[in-house]
């Protein structure tokens, strides 16, 4: 097994990725930096220009100008900085969610078990928009954050090398408070997506059981149970931003201390009172440069630190993504070999499946399935038979021997099957976006549903709820029955398709499965009853993953 993936160097190979877009905001952020301070210094000469020598404001009319020119010449840079560093964190946040959901695909239904869909949606979502702040913001400002400051002290250290001394001897305790706090930031972010994963399942499971909770009389206490669950994240939430806000008032109040001895210190020179070093030297023009670049020289450092939560937050997040992309993908990372005989569909020889937690549940297995056929698969429960109809479809890879498969359509039909808020037409669609009515209505008489669609006022246009509610078992199998025959599948699998049915339904669905196979589809079906396995032209028994008997239908 790999080394697990670390979230730090994640993060870093998709910001590689966006070299370009991160290196001109940057390049932005300069130059706002070296405008502000050619505006700053422009701006303490024409302020000590008037005071000293109270020239007519005409005569200061081009400084003005230069002035305003400035002005919007670093709003110009500022709004390029904003938009590369949003222009890499859109694509780096498409790459990153591209990552989750490519790798979702290869773990297949088998390996998303373990998961819950909340939490899921959460990593894909949330956890992805998390990252926007500290590609947007926080990479840029790193490097500015070091830049700018000391373009500031040299210019400072030009007009005072003192001022500038003390400006470098306070620079260090912001990034010192950056680092204690990040200790601590990371963790409770980690700590809060986790909380709203929590949150996330425990709300999708209660939605999801609200009518078993009010036919049992537990509504109440759900809710009760909810309110707790987001009463937690609040709290979570609300430490979060209680240490924000404590390290933003440590970090200000140092800048405020070190900007507060500049300004002592040049106030006391300009009046005479310090005659050590170049205090003499001071003049009301270059004390004003000096004052006004001193909180330019800590901004940065507070941008940073302000950002610095950004970090925290992604790293976070990462950290949740990381642990996700780890798993090792189920499914076959290729395509097969096709099958020796021009018959038949797919060959097995010699093939076993093992799953991390349990060994081996299947095989060694030698099976060839042909064109037309159906084949039922048969056996005690934990016998290996959905594991099988796993394998066939391609959720699950196979250790040892060979599996030769033909280039087919597949089609998974079990006893409880997806059906989505929406009308009978949007489900029907879920196989075929693009068939029009007539292809719907083929489907649904094939599928021995057109009685009910008849008699329903809104025909294909009635609503569903929530996982087909308003509709029964049978009724909802026969549905997704009807999206078979509106797929072009030639292979069926069926997992257990008439189970918990009674006799009506299950006749019903019987019936649909003959027409499947009239159509020369093949099909696999896994059931304990005996009603399915009568369709049958081939039966085969499992028992303890292996081969207990074959038989003929």
């Amino acid at each position: 097994m790999a080394a697990p993936r670390d979230a730090r160097a994640w993060l870093a190979r998709l910001a590689r990725a966006e070299r370009p877009r991160l290196a001109l905001a940057v390049a932005c952020g300069l130059v706002a930096g070296v405008l502000t301070i050619v505006q700053l210094v422009l701006l303490a000469r024409l302020i000590a220009t008037l005071v000293v020598e109270a020239p007519p404001l005409a005569s200061l009319w081009p400084s003005f100008a230069v002035l305003a020119a400035l002005v919007a010449a670093r709003a110009l840079a500022q709004w390029g900085q904003e938009a590369a560093g949003l222009a890499a964190s859109l694509r780096l946040r498409r790459r990153a969610r591209g990552e989750l959901l490519d790798h979702l695909a290869r773990l297949g239904p088998v390996g998303l078990t373990g998961h819950h869909s909340a939490s899921l949606a959460n990593r894909a979502v949330d956890q992805v928009e998390a990252l926007d702040g500290y590609v947007a913001r926080f990479l840029p400002q790193q490097a500015l954050a070091v830049a700018i400051p000391l373009l500031v002290l040299a210019v400072v250290a030009w007009l005072d090398w003192l001022a500038a001394l003390f400006l470098l001897l306070s620079a260090p305790l912001i990034p010192l408070f950056m680092a204690l706090v990040g200790m601590g930031a990371e963790r409770l972010n980690r700590e809060q997506f986790d909380a709203v994963a929590r949150l996330s399942r425990h709300f999708i499971d209660r939605v999801r059981g609200i009518a078993t909770l009010q036919l049992f009389g537990r509504a109440a206490a759900a809710t009760g149970e909810v309110h707790a669950a987001a009463d937690d994240y609040r709290r979570r939430s609300l430490r979060t931003l209680r240490l924000a806000f404590l390290s933003s008032a440590v970090l200000e109040f140092f800048a405020a201390v070190a900007i507060a001895v500049v300004a002592i210190y040049v106030g006391f020179g300009l009046l005479g009172y310090i005659a050590f070093g170049p205090a003499d030297a001071l003049t009301l023009s270059s004390g004003l440069t000096v004052l006004l670049l001193a909180p330019e020289f800590f901004q940065p450092l507070r941008s940073l630190a302000q950002h610095y939560h950004d970090r925290a937050a992604a790293l976070g997040a990462a950290d949740g993504m990381a642990a996700l992309l780890d798993e090792p993908p189920r499914r076959p990372a290729g395509p097969a070999d096709p099958p020796r005989r021009a018959d038949r569909l797919l060959e097995l020889e010699g093939v076993a499946v093992s799953h991390p937690e349990r060994g081996r549940v299947l095989g060694p297995l030698d099976l060839a399935l042909r064109h037309g056929e159906i084949l039922a698969i048969a056996g005690p429960s934990g016998a290996g038979k959905s594991t099988l109809l796993q394998l066939l479809a391609g959720f699950v890879d196979h250790q040892g021997g060979a599996l030769r498969r033909a280039r087919l359509d597949i089609a998974w039909m079990d006893q409880r099957p997806l059906l989505v808020h929406g009308s009978l037409a949007d489900n029907l669609r879920l196989a075929a976006p693009d068939a029009d009515e007539a292809a719907l209505r083929r489907a649904i008489a094939a599928a021995g549903l057109a009685p009910l669609v008849a008699s329903l006022p809104d025909g294909l246009d009635a609503r569903l709820g929530e996982r087909g509610a308003g509709l029964s078992g049978g009724q909802a199998q026969r549905l997704a029955l009807a999206r078979v025959f509106l797929s072009p599948a030639s292979l069926v699998l069926l997992d257990e398709p008439t189970a918990s049915l009674d006799a009506a339904s299950e006749a019903e669905v019987l019936e649909g499965l003959r027409a499947l196979a009239a159509q020369g589809r093949t099909l696999v079906i896994a059931s304990h009853q005996a009603a399915p396995l009568a369709l049958a032209d081939r039966r085969l028994r499992l028992r303890e993953g292996r081969v207990e008997e074959v038989s003929d239908g």
